[in-house]
Parts: C-alpha cells; structure tokens; sequence
C-alpha cells in the first residue's frame, strides 16, 4: 500500500516577491518605501504569487508591476480601475492590486475610480498621492493646494484640489484609510488591513516627490513636528495627539475641538474613533479642510476612517448569472443579439 505525501508550500519572503528589473525610480523618491512595505506584506497575506495580480494605469507609480514577482499590467491612463474590474468579474478567486498616482486615478481616471467604489469589487487601490505630476515633469495635480506654482500654474494654481477620501466616501467606498510612506510600520498595518477587508478598498498614501515637490507632507513625517501634526486613529480609542499625548479631539455638538487634556478633561470626554460610524467619518475625513479651524489647529489623521460590509459586485453577478441558468436555462446568443427591435430595410 503506498502513500501520498503532501508536501507543504514553501514559505515565502519579501525577496520573493522582488524581480530581477532594475527599479528606475529617482533616488530618494517614497515609492521605494511603498514598494518595499508591499513587498514585506505580500508574505503574510497567504496567497501563492501566481494568484496575485498588480494593475497599474500611467505615472511614475505605475512602474510598480515590474517590481513585483506576481502576474501585473501596466495598463492605460487612467483605466487600471476599468481594467481591474473586468479581471475580478471574470476572475473573482484572484488577489487583484491597483497601483495608482493622484494624477492617474483622479484626473483622467476618476470617472472609473467612483464606479469602481461604488460598485464595490473586492480590489485593493492604492493611491500614492504627490500632489504633483512626476512622470511628466512637475505640473501641478488634482491634490495640488491653491496657489501652487509649477510648470504649468506659472503663476499659482486656481484650481480647488481634490480631498481624495471625500471623494472616496461619496463614492460609497466600503474600506477608507490613509497612511504615507515614512512610517513602515503603520503603512505596513493599512495594507493588511486592506487586503483583509471584503470589497473595494481605498487606500491613500502620501508619497514624497523629491525631485518636483520635495517636502510636501514633511510636516507629517519629520520628529521635530509628526506627534503635533498626526492623529492616528486606532479602533475604540479616544482621538489623542501631541508630543506627550496631552492634547485630544472632542465633539461639540456636530463640531470636533482641540483640548488640553488635564484640567478636569480626561480621555473619557474625547472622542472614541468608530470605524464603522458613517457619519463621524465624514468629519474626520475633512478635519484638515476648515478654513477657520475653530479652537485650534486640527492635526491629520492618518489610519482607518471608515469600514462597512456591503455585497461584493463580482459575487452579486456570479449569483445572477446562475440563477438565471437555473431558471431559464442557458441563453441563444443569436437570440439575444436579435432581441425584439428586429426590421427589414427595403
């Protein structure tokens, strides 16, 4: 009697998911930290490589296929999302990434990026946010502030930018969170927690361009400022910031404040974050667009906004398309093609 051993699948390392391309980024540029993460994250999700697909559109971020050691496309401007949700519709067992510039996923893209959300395909979309356009030499971008001078905005741009998880949220996005590219760590956490959620998940990164807008989000990520400028929202506890954690986020009314805490104000009068309150994340979301920023100077939250469950559109057709066999059979294409508007030119 003979036996069939099993062998167990080899487990896998951040090297295996690099490639032999030389990876042709500028020197100092965040997407290397953000290849990097994805890379060490890759391992732990437990899926073989050959599962696993990256899909890019245009922009120095769409490079990202090439670095990674699992099936990819650098596709279209604009049309990664399009193209990601034909393949999950027609291969829903797959691990499908989008890898996505402000540029890319906001401006030419957009239309597909707010059908993407709303339709709700188990994807993962990561946007590397610049607020710039790198690929193409320093013109300014949907993210850009207001009076931001480039190549193309000589003299100050007019154009109100994108808040990139406002948009998300209208979209009805299921999963919305920020991270950025100096903090391994957290970014590392964003990913997994990405790929953990069921559905379409939004994922905005703050990335360093050193070359066309150096320092953009340095007053995030630098020691000397990061504790007073960054919120970072962890589920079930209160909003506390500050170098020694000595300032928080109440609510008055519909209204978030900045207080110090001490003084007869505690933990317990903060407010606790809620992953799953629609509403509150709202708020959060635009914290840092307050003009008038009432009762102090807001930080910016960095973490897991909001989080729902909500029917995934590649599951929904599946059911569809065999209840409909079940019920009337297979379908006559021919049949179809024809439908009922069917006349005869003389």
């Amino acid at each position: 009697m003979s036996e069939t051993l099993t062998q167990a699948a080899p487990l896998l390392t951040a090297k295996d998911f690099a490639t032999d391309q030389e990876v042709r980024w500028c020197p100092g540029c965040g997407d290397y930290s953000i290849l990097a993460q994805v890379q060490k994250v890759m391992p732990g999700i437990g899926i073989p490589k050959e599962n696993i697909v990256i899909i890019s559109g245009i922009g120095c971020s769409s490079r990202f296929p090439y670095y990674m050691n699992t099936y990819g496309m650098h596709s279209i401007h604009g049309r990664a999302t399009a193209i990601a949700s034909g393949l999950k519709a027609a291969r829903p067992e797959l691990s499908v990434w989008i890898v996505s510039g402000d540029g890319d996923s906001l401006s030419i893209g957009g239309n597909h990026t707010i059908h993407l959300l709303r339709r709700n395909f188990d994807v993962n979309m990561l946007v590397f946010n610049n607020q710039i356009y790198g690929l193409t030499k320093g013109q300014y971008s949907p993210t850009s502030e207001v009076h931001k001078v480039t190549k193309s905005t000589p003299f100050g741009s007019i154009d109100h930018p994108f808040n990139p998880l406002a948009l998300a949220m209208g979209a009805d996005a299921s999963f919305i969170a920020r991270s950025m590219d100096r903090d391994p760590k957290h970014l590392q956490s964003m990913l997994t927690r990405s790929y953990q959620h069921k559905g379409s998940s939004f994922l905005e990164i703050y990335q360093n361009c050193n070359i066309f807008n150096d320092g953009a989000f340095e007053i995030f990520t630098e020691k000397g400022t990061k504790q007073e400028e960054t919120l970072f929202l962890e589920q079930g506890k209160p909003l506390i910031f500050g170098a020694n954690q000595n300032k928080g986020i109440k609510i008055d009314g519909l209204k978030p404040v900045v207080v110090e805490l001490g003084n007869g104000v505690s933990a317990d009068d903060l407010w606790i974050h809620d992953e799953k309150d629609f509403y509150k994340a709202q708020i959060l979301i635009r914290l840092f667009d307050d003009p008038t920023k009432p009762d102090g100077h807001f930080p910016r939250p960095f973490g897991v906004f909001f989080e729902t469950d909500r029917p995934c559109y590649e599951d929904i057709m599946s059911l569809q398309i065999e209840e409909t066999i079940a019920s009337k059979g297979k379908g006559d294409l021919d049949k179809l093609l024809r439908g009922k508007e069917v006349w005869e030119i003389m």
